[in-house]
């Protein structure tokens, strides 16, 4: 990933973590979603979410309702 861009959330779901990228989009944060999880194995790595620096403390802040 650039060095410009940061990790606001993860998961081992694609489906929660495309739920945080619409709500951030919703509010107007570009976001990438880089999947970490093992091709052969389902059950090893995660769904990561990146925004640019930038957003970070923005996204941080409305993604805090979906950490578990």
């Amino acid at each position: 990933m650039e060095k410009d861009w940061k990790k606001v959330y993860f998961s081992g779901h694609l489906y929660q973590v495309e739920i945080a990228r619409d709500l951030l989009e919703n509010n107007g944060i570009n976001s990438v979603i880089l999947n970490q999880k093992d091709s052969v194995y389902k059950t090893f790595g995660d769904v990561e979410l990146y925004v640019h620096e930038n957003d970070e403390q923005r996204a941080l802040e409305l993604l805090k309702e979906l950490k578990h």
